[in-house]
């Protein structure tokens, strides 16, 4: 007998890799269809609740911590004095439950051009909501790109692009345009990060997104390397793009003390999670 026969199976196929990724799941919780794309919510047998949208695995309750933890915690422990944050996408919300944990954050500002992410989230992902109503948030419902465009200069110490793929949407998040808005945007000492897919089936993308944060004026980059089940792989990036100057290490003691708590990131694994295997770093230098 085939495992498949007695359960309910969403499966994801990724052409380009050859390959497919599923779970098991009880039910469709609620599916709505936005201005900009097709927000479906299912119950799975073992990864709790599943976001999906227009066809594609965005989170589950079992694993999120890993991609949201990584996307927060490094950039803001590597940048000196983090205070004025913006996440760019990131209707989820768990990305800013992060970021509002550091307590030396004085503002954040969310902006998502769906606004029923984030209600979707609100109904289903509670937990990573907890935190929006927090007196330092603020949650915008409008384009992302234009935001940045229209930012005064110099007014941001971290950018956070919690983005979907570069299709629909988020296309217009991996450019040299938006890049060169956000260097302009950031003060001196700030870092953009950004998720940047797997470097197992995507490094023309993520090879590409490094070349327009170069050519936009990025004094230095920086990808990690963390798990995640639930994407193409299960090899996820993030990549750190500071605007000026080397990266020199990031403040171990502060990550160290730090007063909350994380299931997944810590001093080690920040370390650790700059280790590129040797086919990475002969991508890069090519």
């Amino acid at each position: 007998m085939s495992v498949f026969d007695d359960k309910k199976w969403l499966t994801e196929v990724f052409a380009d890799s050859g390959s497919v990724f599923g779970l098991a799941i009880t039910r469709k919780l609620d599916e709505v269809q936005s201005p900009f794309q097709k927000i479906t919510m299912y119950e799975t047998t073992h990864f709790g609740n599943l976001m999906v949208i227009d066809d594609v695995i965005m989170l589950s309750s079992r694993d999120n911590f890993l991609y949201h933890e990584m996307l927060s915690h490094p950039v803001l422990f590597t940048h000196p004095n983090p205070k004025n944050v913006v996440i760019i996408g990131g209707g989820d919300c768990g990305t800013l439950r992060e970021v509002l944990k550091h307590p030396g954050v004085e503002r954040v500002t969310q902006i998502d051009i769906d606004e029923q992410v984030t209600r979707m989230a609100e109904k289903y992902f509670p937990e990573l909501c907890a935190s929006n109503n927090d007196s330092r948030a603020t949650l915008k419902f409008e384009d992302g790109i234009k935001f940045m465009r229209e930012a005064a200069p110099g007014s941001i110490d971290v950018i956070i692009v919690d983005s979907t793929d570069p299709i629909g949407p988020g296309e217009g998040l991996f450019n040299r345009a938006f890049y060169a808005s956000c260097v302009a945007a950031l003060a001196n000492d700030g870092i953009l990060v950004q998720q940047s897919e797997s470097p197992l089936i995507h490094m023309p993308l993520l090879k590409a997104m490094r070349q327009a944060m170069s050519d936009a004026g990025f004094a230095s980059l920086q990808t990690l390397n963390f798990p995640q089940m639930v994407y193409p792989s299960g090899w996820w990036t993030c990549t750190l793009a500071k605007k000026s100057g080397e990266f020199n290490g990031f403040r171990e003691a502060d990550a160290a003390a730090a007063p909350f708590s994380t299931e997944y990131y810590n001093v080690e694994v920040h370390q650790a999670a700059g280790a590129l295997p040797n086919f990475v770093k002969k991508a890069f230098a090519e």
